[in-house]
């Protein structure tokens, strides 16, 4: 047996599975942005403010004046989950500007031309947009622990915490993903992304119950991923909250959510640049 033929079995079995190649892809490409990030923190800073106003102000006022039934739950320990997620929203909603801009900058043919399967490139980003909105829950909970919020510290509890947040910012930074590569150009995209995140924020859970909203908002709330977050991030984030659906079924949305976005926008990724 010559030496090639022995090496051959070794190069065989040196090459990753398909699967074992598309996780290095998908870290890589998520790997990338996240250093993007640690080199201009800048922007978490300034989505931050938002949500802790909103804590501060908006929930100290309805707290005070109960306009909002909340049963047995407090209303800013009801509030804080919401908070959470909108935070994580309002930051990955916005991530496919960054696409765009990877486009005017010739980042994106490099992508294309690479190796890595396009599923591979757009889950990378999806994966860098949900550790990101991280860093901005660590922020919450320090703001929702200083003013009093009953938090569940345990660590499965914690656990979850995390998977449902980086779920719901991968499924929404992977929706604005999918609107950067329709409408491919700066000006359309900040328009749209301005006009869909309140409908969303407000067509959910997070700041009220769904059992006081009007039968029409009801049923628009029960499509919305929002709500499943904020339904899993209440039951698992304060002490003695309550989801309306089971957690098992709202992480089962989130990640479907993510998964049939990711698809669709693997499909459409390389349309943003032609």
């Amino acid at each position: 047996m010559t030496s090639l033929e022995r090496a051959a079995p070794r190069a065989a079995w040196a090459e990753p599975s398909a699967p074992v190649r598309f996780a290095e892809d998908l870290w890589t490409v998520a790997a990338a942005e996240l250093r993007k990030l640690a080199h201009d923190p800048s922007e978490l800073v300034t989505r931050a403010v938002q949500p802790i106003l909103w804590l501060l102000v908006f929930g100290q006022v309805l707290a005070r004046a109960r306009a909002i039934p909340t049963g047995s739950l407090g209303y800013i320990d009801f509030l804080s989950p919401g908070i959470l997620a909108q935070s994580a929203l309002f930051s990955a909603i916005f991530y496919g500007i960054a696409v765009i801009w990877e486009r005017d900058l010739g980042v994106l043919h490099k992508y294309l031309v690479s190796p890595a399967s396009r599923a591979a490139l757009v889950s990378g980003k999806a994966l860098a947009g949900g550790i990101r909105s991280l860093v901005q829950a660590a922020v919450i909970y320090a703001v929702a622990a200083l003013i009093g919020v009953h938090l569940q510290l345990g660590l499965p509890q914690f656990a979850g915490v995390v998977l449902v947040v980086v779920l719901g910012s991968a499924g929404f930074a992977t929706f604005s993903l999918v609107i950067a590569c329709i409408v491919r150009t700066r000006e359309r995209f900040m328009g749209i992304g301005q006009v869909l995140t309140m409908p969303l924020f407000f067509a959910s859970s997070a700041v009220y119950p769904i059992d006081v909203m009007p039968d029409w908002l009801q049923a628009v709330a029960r499509v919305n991923p929002l709500t499943y977050q904020v339904d899993a991030l209440r039951a698992l984030m304060v002490e003695g909250g309550t989801a309306s659906f089971p957690i098992a079924l709202d992480i089962a949305v989130l990640a479907a959510t993510v998964v049939i976005l990711v698809a669709i926008a693997a499909r459409l990724y390389p349309r943003l640049a032609q």
